[in-house]
């Protein structure tokens, strides 16, 4: 297994490396990069996102491909809600527009589960999509990774 094959933090988590491997998932999904963000998973990982399930990187990466050409500006924020281990639970949420313009923000809760390289084997997300108007966004730095500085979830209020 190549370095690259490797994602640290590994399991079992602590709450400092679960809170780490959250954040470094957020900002592989804010680069909008579906062939980055599939390397973060087994090659047969098995996800279950809405109604799709799909299994493999390449299944995966063609997910993230039509997802990010539907939503727009897709800006997310991940929050770890708990942690034991191998297993994280996160609950996220994100802001997009489609090609007409309407604005939502996508609610959501991910069960994940890790092989002992950091790589995700397993993902099941259950996503709320809310419309809301322009005004109500709360997610508002340039597309790609949230700054430090910017609330999370809790500090929003979502």
């Amino acid at each position: 297994m190549s370095a690259s094959e490797h994602r640290p933090p590994l399991p079992p988590f602590t709450h400092d490396a679960a809170t780490l491997k959250v954040r470094l998932a957020e900002d592989g999904w804010n680069s909008r990069d579906p062939a980055r963000v599939a390397l973060a998973y087994t090659a047969d990982s098995r996800w279950r996102n809405r109604a799709e399930f799909v299994t493999g990187r390449e299944a995966i990466a063609g997910l993230l491909t039509r997802k990010w050409v539907r939503e727009l500006d897709y800006r997310l924020i991940k929050e770890l809600w708990a942690f034991g281990g191998n297993r994280i639970a996160v609950r996220f949420a994100c802001e997009w527009h489609d090609d007409a313009g309407n604005w939502f923000r996508s609610y959501g809760n991910e069960n994940r589960e890790f092989d002992q390289h950091g790589l995700m084997a397993l993902r099941h997300a259950s996503i709320n999509d809310l419309p809301i108007s322009e005004r109500e966004r709360k997610f508002h730095w340039p597309l790609g990774r949230r700054p430090d500085d910017h609330p999370g979830l809790s500090e929003l209020g979502l």
